[in-house]
């Protein structure tokens, strides 16, 4: 491998990295080309692995021999909006004052990027016995989108099987060896509209939704009650929690449809779709009987996100 690349101090990369636009809606293809470069210049191929569009791609490379035992170092290089938010500096250009440096994924994460990839000259140098592979995704802010596809790639043999992996996320400097799961949920309620002197004749998805709303703060309570209290999280248990409700069209009328998005985070080795699954149970022996009642037609669907 070269060594007679460009050589970058943490910082000097970190002003490289915050330097490129990558916030989740636009392309990160002007960052993913300068490592690239940047690692071709030390005699390190890489791989890119795009979106469908072609707009985005994630990025791996192995430095050292491809065999098992390695580490894989990996961040993700999209960082959440700047819109309506006040800078006292421009948030793509690397700004010290006093200690601190400031600029849009300075901690998250492109921190930990630019501390991985100052070092790929000493890598480089250093006659590996084992490997440092380096993986860069994309849509990290928007679900973890830009890494599904890298991993698969990973996991079938681009690389060899990995001792171990560190991701670079902001954790105050402290080890974190685990994290709740995130599963969320769209749960639609199909009624019947009517007048609202007449709700006999029609069935209230707003209501119904309610119901089901209160089974999922019953699961809720629930998993909060039967967690051991010194589990390792905070909280130490289970969360659900619903984020947004739409539905109905008028005072005077019974809604038809409503609308509604939850989320559990489940702890590790706990069954991520056993609070799905109850929400179902509670649905069709407890709400959806109700308003067919009144509306055959009637109906309750949960997707997954």
């Amino acid at each position: 491998m070269s060594t007679h690349g460009p050589r970058y101090t943490a910082k000097e990369m970190l002003a490289e990295l915050v330097g490129f636009d990558t916030v989740s809606h636009t392309s990160n293809l002007a960052l993913i080309a300068f490592v690239e470069d940047y690692l071709a210049a030390h005699g390190i191929p890489s791989t890119r692995v795009p979106n469908d569009d072609g707009t985005k791609a994630s990025l791996y490379a192995t430095i050292g021999p491809n065999v098992e035992g390695g580490v894989v170092l990996s961040g993700h290089a999209d960082v959440v909006p700047t819109a309506h938010q006040t800078w006292a500096s421009d948030p793509f250009t690397l700004t010290e004052r006093g200690s601190r440096l400031y600029g849009r994924g300075t901690s998250d994460m492109k921190g930990f990027l630019a501390c991985a990839l100052s070092l790929v000259p000493e890598f480089a140098a250093a006659g590996l016995a084992r490997p440092v592979h380096l993986a860069i995704s994309y849509d990290e802010e928007v679900g973890c989108l830009g890494c599904v596809d890298m991993v698969r790639q990973l996991a079938e043999g681009a690389i060899a099987p990995p001792r171990g992996v560190i991701v670079g996320e902001p954790t105050e400097m402290r080890l974190v060896v685990a994290h709740k799961g995130i599963n969320g949920y769209e749960t639609t309620v199909t009624g019947k509209e009517t007048h609202s002197s007449q709700t006999q004749l029609g069935a209230n998805a707003i209501m119904a939704a309610g119901s089901l709303i209160a089974e999922l703060q019953r699961l809720a309570d629930r998993a909060r009650e039967t967690a051991p209290a010194d589990g390792p999280f905070t909280p130490p248990h289970a969360t659900v929690s619903v984020g947004t409700i739409q539905g109905g069209h008028a005072l005077n009328i019974v809604p038809g449809r409503c609308r509604f998005a939850w989320e559990c985070r489940t702890l590790p080795g706990e069954d991520r779709d056993a609070y799905a699954r109850g929400l179902d149970r509670f649905a069709w022996e407890t709400v959806l009987p109700r308003l067919q009642a009144s509306a055959p037609e009637a109906a309750i669907e949960t997707v997954q996100h």
